[in-house]
């Protein structure tokens, strides 16, 4: 269990890579909803290579500490990462997705939704 300093080293380091690619998140989030795929765009951050979703940034290609791939809640309940009976309860925590990313944060020690703002504000969804 991680203490509340050490999961704030975490989001810290999340913010950081976040912001490489900021414009390009919320783009992709913003096309995942107008195209019709999810009105529930997620990214995953993560310290290693996962089969889930489109890599948006390579870790290693932009000196991050993560790597963020895009996917959305229907696909995270297909491969069982978010179990259909709390589709619900997830929905109730997602925050608007002009305003807020939502990003699984996967290291070594958890596994953890959470939600950041745009830095650029204004919702454009």
């Amino acid at each position: 269990m991680l203490t509340e300093e050490e999961f704030k080293k975490l989001i810290d380091a999340l913010k950081v890579d976040l912001r490489l690619a900021e414009e390009s998140l919320e783009e992709t989030a913003r096309d995942i909803i107008a195209e019709g795929f999810s009105e529930y765009p997620v990214f995953i951050a993560t310290e290693h290579e996962v089969k889930l979703g489109e890599l948006l940034i390579d870790k290693d290609e932009m000196a991050a500490t993560y790597s963020i791939y895009a996917t959305t809640l229907e696909e995270l309940i297909e491969r069982k990462l978010v179990l259909p009976e709390r589709k619900a309860e997830f929905i109730k925590a997602y925050k608007n997705p002009g305003q807020f990313m939502c990003v699984m944060l996967i290291t070594a020690e958890i596994a953890s939704f959470v939600f950041l703002p745009y830095t650029r504000g204004g919702d454009k969804t």
